[in-house]
């Protein structure tokens, strides 16, 4: 059994579909952990109509929760960020939530608002291209919101964060179950224009310049079903999501999950990540390059700068 052996940069991911625990040791990447482990989460299923966790789904985030931090603690990791995500944030009874989990396994998990979301995925957006990348703008399409970040430096000089999540704009804007009619599409669509639009409006022309890149799952699987370019980074073009739209939009959720690039986990969800991906194309330029890195890599970059102030110890490169 490895053991950590010194302070490491630790973080506890708990989202909608698993709580992943990752370690990074100083000088480390998130391209190289020391340490991962990961438990299986639904929380998708255990929110009610009113958004409400149910008693099962704060019972499997406490033994996710538990799992993590034993997990960390018998390969000697002693200071674990337990970073709780939209799901749990956004949920009606979040208070009892982590109230409840903290009663069970000793940890209160912590909550980031949506705008230093959108300003670690910035982080982790610049430490993979580096400074030689340029001016970014980067997009974040969660399950529960969707995060805006844009700068020129290491840090963001812009971040925003829209209640435009997969989970969220599925169940307010579209049937529960396919067929989805093209009404209820072109609502939804036009609301996340407006929304995006809106945020965006002091500041659109100057990030007319700045490298577009996605820093999702939701992107990153609509890039795989779109199909990516030989030859090229990987990207994703308002086309190819446009013309994919109508045919998720006929299928049941067996059929989404079988195509490639869509997780059964997030088939039923697939058709509203794509419509507002659509939307912030429209709104970005058409076209973007998907970025590994996201909102935890940031996080977790962060800290070892911290560890890397106080060590003295060499900071983590970029990876791009």
């Amino acid at each position: 059994m490895r053991r950590i052996e010194g302070s490491a940069a630790a973080v506890l991911d708990v989202g909608s579909f698993s709580a992943r625990l990752v370690v990074l040791e100083p000088g480390g990447s998130p391209l190289d952990p020391a340490l991962t482990h990961q438990t299986r989460l639904r929380l998708d299923r255990e929110l009610d109509d009113d958004g409400r966790l149910s008693e099962c789904g704060i019972a499997a985030i406490a033994k996710a929760v538990s799992s993590g931090m034993e997990f960390a603690r018998e390969h000697g990791v002693k200071d674990v960020f337990p970073l709780a995500t939209s799901s749990i944030r956004d949920a009606v009874n979040s208070r009892d939530a982590v109230r409840e989990v903290a009663g069970e396994t000793g940890v209160e998990l912590r909550f980031l608002s949506g705008r230093r979301e959108a300003e670690l995925t910035y982080v982790g957006a610049r430490r993979w291209y580096g400074a030689s990348g340029g001016p970014l703008l980067a997009l974040d399409i969660g399950g529960g919101t969707v995060e805006l970040s844009a700068g020129a430096g290491e840090q963001a000089t812009f971040a925003r964060s829209l209640p435009l999540g997969a989970r969220s704009v599925t169940r307010d804007w579209l049937p529960a179950e396919p067929p989805v009619r093209s009404k209820h599409v072109r609502a939804l669509r036009d609301h996340v224009l407006e929304e995006v639009s809106a945020a965006l409006g002091d500041v659109k022309e100057e990030l007319a310049e700045h490298r577009v890149v996605g820093c999702s799952k939701v992107l990153r699987q609509l890039a795989r079903l779109a199909g990516d370019r030989p030859g090229k980074a990987r990207e994703l073009h308002l086309d190819d999501v446009r013309a994919w739209i109508p045919r998720l939009s006929a299928m049941p959720f067996a059929r989404r999950a079988q195509l490639p690039g869509i997780s059964r986990q997030r088939a039923q969800q697939a058709l509203g990540g794509a419509v507002v991906a659509e939307a912030l194309l429209t709104v970005a330029g058409g076209k973007l390059t998907i970025c590994p890195w996201s909102t935890r890599d940031g996080l977790l970059l962060t800290l070892l700068d911290q560890l890397t102030d106080a060590t003295g110890k060499q900071r983590s490169r970029p990876a791009a």
